[in-house]
């Protein structure tokens, strides 16, 4: 790996996900956004990601 230096080591991106974010869910809400990722083939933080835009659009038409 000489030579590498800090070079990011990955698929390259227009859209990198550089902000981490933590939340707490409760079981219930847990387990709904498993079944959700699962069903659909995505991640759990996809899930979230699509949530907040569709949540977002919908303040948009108030």
């Amino acid at each position: 790996m000489i030579g590498l230096g800090n070079k990011k080591i990955g698929r390259p991106t227009d859209n990198p996900k550089d902000i981490s974010l933590k939340v707490r869910l409760d079981n219930d809400t847990a387990k709904k956004l498993n079944e959700c990722a699962k069903e659909i083939n995505v991640s759990k933080a996809e899930i979230v990601r699509r949530g907040i835009h569709k949540f977002h659009d919908g303040l948009n038409k108030k």
